[in-house]
């Protein structure tokens, strides 16, 4: 079931930029390990807090085959579970209309950097969890702004924290395309790994749980060079806007959840659990060899 325009404030800063790109059809197609990117269209700088989970893939590669307002969705395969991303763009979310639509799990934004705060992560994470959904906190990651492991400590501190209630999920490290600036955020790729690596760590030893890595295929093997070491401990979240999946970044053979859209019916941002509620349950519980 859809929601009526009143339930979500509208996602003004994503509708101005999906307009942007439908005039000036400047849309980048992307081989797999180029040497370079650039932005995708003439797409205007955020402030500093204003990211959401896949503006960088928005802005690098694309808004995808799903820039339409109201894409048909990929087919749900038997086993799989839908889920929402949210953050402050979506403002207060009426939990029980993203539930009548079919999702089952949720991510929000809680922090960027060391500095932002999400002033609606209350009303989105205990709204999610308050109509039944297994819901779970993201960091989008700023590594030009601090080290890792003070965005790990800054994450769990203001709503990353993991809890074996069989409801919330381990925290997201959403490290992506940079939306404000140089698509690595300055750093070479040894130093992006050992970014990620350094807020990996922390936030293991402060929760007790791997956090799950959200990122797109080309940047990942463009910014780590390609780098492997993560795909054991870590589960991924892809970011792909297209009716598969594709290639996964290096390292990893499977992924745990796939962001397919950010144009999505109802919040926008519609992603897949590559299981069953069961599992996703499981999961949330820490009751998965992997993790």
């Amino acid at each position: 079931m859809g929601c009526v325009p009143s339930c979500f404030r509208p996602q003004h800063g994503r509708s101005r930029w999906r307009l942007i790109a439908a005039l000036t059809g400047l849309l980048l197609t992307l081989p797999a390990m180029p040497p370079a990117y650039s932005a995708a269209g003439p797409w205007p700088d955020p402030e500093r807090g204003g990211a959401y989970m896949g503006m960088g893939v928005g802005k690098y590669e694309g808004m995808g085959a799903h820039s339409d307002p109201d894409p048909d969705p990929p087919p749900l395969h038997a086993g799989q579970t839908e889920g929402v991303d949210v953050s402050s763009y979506q403002g207060d979310v009426a939990w029980s209309a993203v539930w009548s639509s079919g999702a089952r799990w949720s991510y929000t934004k809680a922090t960027e950097g060391t500095s932002y705060q999400n002033p609606y992560f209350a009303q989105q994470y205990d709204g999610a969890y308050g109509v039944g959904m297994v819901r779970g906190a993201y960091h989008f990651a700023a590594p030009d702004s601090s080290s890792g492991a003070a965005q790990a400590n800054y994450f769990v501190d203001h709503g990353g924290r993991w809890s074996a209630d069989g409801r919330t999920l381990p925290g997201a490290l959403d490290i992506e395309w940079n939306p404000y600036g140089d698509a690595c955020y300055g750093k070479s790729k040894s130093g992006m790994v050992a970014w990620i690596r350094a807020f990996l760590n922390r936030y293991k030893a402060r929760t007790g749980r791997n956090a799950v890595i959200y990122t797109a295929t080309n940047w990942w093997n463009n910014c780590t060079g390609g780098y492997k070491g993560f795909a054991s401990t870590n589960p991924l979240w892809v970011a792909r806007y297209a009716s598969t999946v594709g290639e996964l970044p290096a390292g990893w053979s499977t992924y745990m959840m796939w962001q397919y859209t950010s144009s999505g019916a109802t919040v926008g941002d519609r992603d897949r659990f590559n299981a069953s509620v069961d599992k996703l349950r499981e999961f949330a519980a820490g009751r998965r060899a992997d993790d």
